[in-house]
């Protein structure tokens, strides 16, 4: 039995997550490709590989329950000193994103963790670069706008690489039908 480390995210759709992420290269952050551009709704998490089951399973029961909700992003914000970050702010789906990751946090999930800083949803943009080039992203992302309907999240898993792959999508309002015994699997939704 082994671990894997997983995180669950809304992502930033295209063209806005793409750009963000080339800016984030272009601002000296080497990870910058290595992580898909989104919002967290679980940090980086480590539990054992036999655990991803249930783990899907909680995620589509948070999902379903779900529903969509507008997203927009504008302007910067940073945690400097106390973290070296620099992010686009969520200034619209802020509530929504802080209910759900308390949604795939609950304590009697599979996935119930304690968070080093108090959840704030943002997206990153610099991290652990240097102070020159944190200045930088600040500055020029000052009067970033995007906004997108937000439909679900997903789950995705670092490899050894450290590159963050998506594992599947969890669509909102989506409903898991598992088939009767007997039975076609004919009218069932499924959340993969």
């Amino acid at each position: 039995m082994g671990t894997v480390t997983i995180g669950v995210s809304i992502a930033v759709p295209e063209p806005h997550g793409s750009r963000l992420q080339q800016l984030r290269a272009g601002f000296g952050d080497a990870a910058a490709y290595g992580i898909p551009t989104h919002v967290t709704l679980l940090p980086p998490t480590e539990v054992a590989d036999t655990a991803v089951p249930a783990v899907e399973a909680h995620l589509a029961e948070v999902a379903a329950a779900g529903r969509p909700f507008p997203m927009r992003l504008s302007g910067t914000g940073t945690f400097r000193p106390v973290s070296p970050v620099v992010y686009v702010r969520v200034v619209e789906g802020a509530e929504a994103c802080t209910r759900l990751q308390q949604q795939v946090r609950d304590p009697a999930g599979p996935v119930a963790r304690e968070l080093q800083f108090p959840y704030h949803p943002h997206v990153t943009v610099a991290h652990g670069i240097d102070e020159a080039a944190m200045d930088r992203a600040y500055e020029d992302l000052a009067g970033y706008e995007a906004e997108w309907p937000c439909t679900g999240f997903a789950l995705y898993e670092q490899g050894a690489d450290a590159v963050w792959r998506k594992l599947r999508d969890f669509p909102f309002g989506t409903v898991v039908v598992p088939p009767q015994a007997g039975h076609a699997d004919r009218g069932s939704v499924s959340a993969r």
